[in-house]
């Protein structure tokens, strides 16, 4: 019985982490906390099985609870996105010297150098 006590010690104190995490929008931290919080509240779940009846009341009394700040917690929480699109920095688009990307050869004019630069290039064969 006292393993699970301290799972659930250990529980509502991330809770409380990530309470106030949330308070503090440190939205990251509190992610971790919740995520900590939802680990153990599935490994308490894991050893239900193993539980006596007395023990099942306690725990379940006790984690009822603490899945409600859990939830309460994550629906806090801002969403997740990623951007599909980002705008160019200032100056990117002046840094281009019409060069070859990495990767793709350099186009070459037709007396061997390469197209643009003058650098020479070897013939191609």
């Amino acid at each position: 019985m006292d393993a699970h006590l301290k799972s659930l010690a250990n529980i509502s104190m991330a809770l409380s982490a990530a309470e106030e995490f949330l308070d503090d929008s440190a939205n990251l931290n509190a992610r971790d906390q919740l995520d900590a919080a939802a680990e153990g509240l599935s490994e308490l779940r894991g050893r239900w099985p193993e539980m006596s009846p007395a023990e099942r009341t306690v725990v379940g009394k006790t984690a009822a609870p603490l899945r409600d700040r859990l939830d309460a917690g994550r629906a806090r929480l801002p969403k997740l996105s990623a951007l599909t699109q980002v705008a160019p920095l200032p100056g990117e688009e002046d840094d281009d010297d019409g060069g070859p990307v990495a990767g793709e050869e350099a186009p070459v004019g037709a007396d061997g150098t390469a197209a643009g630069n003058g650098d020479l290039l070897p013939p191609a064969a």
